[in-house]
């Protein structure tokens, strides 16, 4: 467990640097063990309890409220997805997929085809960007795409909290051109 520890945190560490806050710093690697470390529940309660014990509230704001520039993030990311698997016989592979979801309060919900169901079906669906050599998929991008039946309702955004730059109508292809 000591080296997988380690190598995590050999790999986060110039993603660290890009987070700016001390306590971002510190969160962050707490939020992604609790991602991929045992455990079934996935949601922030759990995590802390099993990753963070008595931080409960510090984890919740770094997802929550932890607002950053993401720039120098996927600036990053993009750059050690070339070092793992950047080479001339790569791909860029630009996907989505549809998330079911029951009810329309969460941003981007509504009836759409999700491929993963094969259908029409009341989902959110990501767009994403991996790039990929051979059998290693290393993901570069994940934006939410909003249907017109969202974009068409300045009120129903405006509640939801879509900040104004994203509350465009755009197609899967054209989300990669959203401001940054």
């Amino acid at each position: 467990m000591a080296d997988w520890d380690a190598e995590l945190s050999a790999f986060l560490q110039p993603f660290l640097d890009k987070l700016g806050h001390k306590k971002r710093r510190q969160m962050c690697p707490l939020y992604v063990s609790g991602l991929t470390g045992s455990g079934d529940r996935k949601s922030i309660e759990p995590m802390a309890e099993r990753f963070a014990p008595g931080q409960y509230d510090r984890l919740h704001h770094f997802i929550s409220d932890g607002l950053w520039d993401a720039v120098p993030l996927e600036t990053e990311l993009a750059r050690q997805a070339d070092r793992i698997v950047g080479a001339i016989d790569a791909f860029l592979v630009i996907d989505d997929t549809g998330l079911p979801k029951k009810g329309d309060h969460s941003v981007g919900v509504a009836p759409q085809y999700a491929s993963m169901l094969g259908k029409r079906a009341n989902c959110q669906t990501l767009v994403s960007v991996t790039l990929a050599r051979d059998e290693v998929p290393v993901p570069g991008g994940l934006r939410l795409f909003l249907p017109e039946s969202w974009t068409s309702d300045t009120e129903r955004m405006a509640k939801a909290g879509v900040p104004d730059a994203m509350r465009t109508s755009r197609t899967k292809l054209e989300i990669d051109r959203l401001p940054k």
